[in-house]
């Protein structure tokens, strides 16, 4: 399944056809995915951090399959120019929002248009759908039992759910730079259109299940004339709960007070927006599931100022030298332990931490062995007693872990580059790595092994493959040469994704 398949507008003024589109889409519009990017601060900040850029991915009807996602560049918009806008799509009925965790994004959004001088911000989201939240009901009902809540991540929810990986490497990048990178284009955009796409397969699931058991009786466009009166006469009609849009209860009022002169007055654009949203957007599946799972987030006052400008601020100031004192070392310090002054072996071998694991697999693509924590979630303590004991320089993006620089010396170094290439340039250049094209892919990928010295015939290949590893039927009448990893018996074979693995690195690398 592609992620990211649908148009990706850039909306930097309101005078852009950008905006228009922004605006012509949202009339169109049932159901949108929310998110939104903001630089990286310091916990202990007395002021909520400023939002730069907000996602809105909008499904549009009538084709519920057709989907365009805008990027709203709140660093050069006027601020109050979009306010009006942005409050009636959170509080229309008419549009389902759907968010992962989104109360924080909201409460930092709110922050930043009271700052540009916008009333009293944004008060609350409704009707709003956190995908956690569905996720975690459907996969409780399929098992067949009420289990404990999974806090899964989105990169998660969306590998299990959609079977894509969603890369989250960018998500502590500095959002007030402009322009922004294509990456950082491609990776905000799929953080908001992936909730279209996480929640149309829940609600493929939802409608499987049958949901009968609602009572909740449709009301046909061809009823709607008929007025109240003849609709509540028909048979078993008032032993259901009757359950309409706004607009058709209108027309049925109208139709059952004929007799009478009187004027029914329908709402104005002022009433409900100057989006002219169309009211029988939400179609019964949605209603169902909002009924359901369906909930709002509300601002509270003490939603708005940060919950760390209550702490002392001498306790503050303890934490802000800290984390200065550890910028200051953040260095690298040689030599490194597998330094043969230092009775190393001379070669170069490194612990990667959670957070970038992806390194890990680059520096083994170029022949390096970069070890990954034994646990998935380590310590700080078994970090460093699996460096030291292994004889490993501890690679991370955790700047809290060059407070236990002391433990390790010269065994810890904090990576700067967001990116796995780049992150892969900038180790090689610091610790001076020696990288050749005959060293490329000479290590697994998957377990940091070595492979096996003398290859593989195809019999031999499907024999270990055997209940392990599935090998292409393309493969058997090619003079197909296949390696196997020593540890975890991973079997690799020289096809287009290996030479096109060998060409990217060689071009990252700048090997001639």
């Amino acid at each position: 399944m592609e992620l990211m398949s649908s148009p990706i507008y850039f909306v930097s003024s309101t005078e852009s056809p950008e905006f228009n589109q922004l605006n012509s889409s949202l009339t169109r519009s049932s159901l949108v995915g929310l998110d939104a990017e903001w630089k990286p601060v310091r916990t202990h900040q007395s002021t909520f951090p400023t939002v730069s850029l907000l996602q809105i991915a909008c499904r549009l009807i009538p084709d519920e399959t057709e989907s365009v996602v805008f990027l709203l560049d709140l660093s050069t918009i006027p601020l109050h120019s979009i306010y009006d806008l942005l409050k009636q799509v959170f509080e229309s009925p008419c549009i389902l929002k759907l968010g992962f965790k989104f109360k924080q994004d909201l409460k930092y959004l709110s922050s930043t248009f009271v700052a540009q001088g916008c009333h009293l911000g944004f008060e609350k989201v409704e009707p709003y759908l956190d995908i956690a939240s569905v996720y975690n009901a459907l996969q409780n009902k399929q098992k067949g039992k009420e289990l404990p809540k999974q806090s899964k991540s989105l990169a998660a929810i969306c590998k299990d759910v959609l079977r894509i990986s969603l890369s989250k490497e960018l998500q502590c990048s500095d959002w007030s730079c402009r322009p922004l990178s294509e990456e950082q284009v491609q990776y905000a955009a799929a953080d908001a259109h992936c909730l279209l796409k996480i929640f149309d397969v829940l609600r493929c699931k939802f409608c499987k299940e049958g949901n009968s058991r609602d009572g909740v009786a449709e009301i046909h466009p061809f009823n709607v004339k008929l007025g109240l009166k003849l609709i509540m006469e028909e048979p078993d009609t008032c032993n259901v709960i009757i359950k309409t849009k706004f607009c058709n209860a209108i027309e049925m009022v109208q139709a059952t007070t004929t007799e009478f002169p009187q004027k029914i007055t329908t709402p104005s654009d002022s009433d409900l927006g100057r989006l002219s949203l169309n009211h029988k957007a939400i179609d019964d599946t949605i209603l169902r599931i909002i009924k359901r799972y369906g909930d709002k987030i509300v601002l509270k006052l003490f939603d708005r100022s940060p919950k760390g400008s209550k702490k002392k601020g001498k306790r503050q100031s303890s934490s802000y030298n800290k984390e200065k004192r550890s910028e200051d070392i953040d260095e690298w310090e040689g030599p490194p332990p597998w330094d043969m002054s230092l009775g190393g072996d001379g070669c170069p071998k490194f612990l990667c931490d959670v957070m970038i694991e992806g390194l890990a697999k680059h520096l083994r693509c170029v022949g390096i062995d970069a070890a990954v924590p034994y646990t998935k979630k380590p310590n700080t303590r078994d970090l460093i007693e699996q460096a030291e004991k292994e004889k490993r320089v501890l690679l991370t993006r955790d700047a809290k872990l060059l407070r236990h620089k002391y433990l390790i010396q010269n065994q810890i170094y904090l990576v700067k580059s967001l990116l796995k290439n780049d992150q892969l340039v900038e180790v090689i250049h610091t610790f001076q790595l020696d990288i050749s094209e005959d060293k490329l892919m000479s290590r697994c990928a998957k377990c940091n092994g070595r492979f096996i010295q003398r290859p593989l015939s195809t019999e031999e290949a499907l024999e270990v493959a055997k209940g392990f590893q599935v090998i292409p039927n393309c493969l058997f009448n090619k003079n197909v040469e296949f390696w196997q990893c020593k540890d975890c018996n991973q079997l690799y074979w020289e096809g287009t994704q290996y030479h096109n693995a060998v060409q990217k690195f060689i071009e990252v690398c700048k090997l001639s």
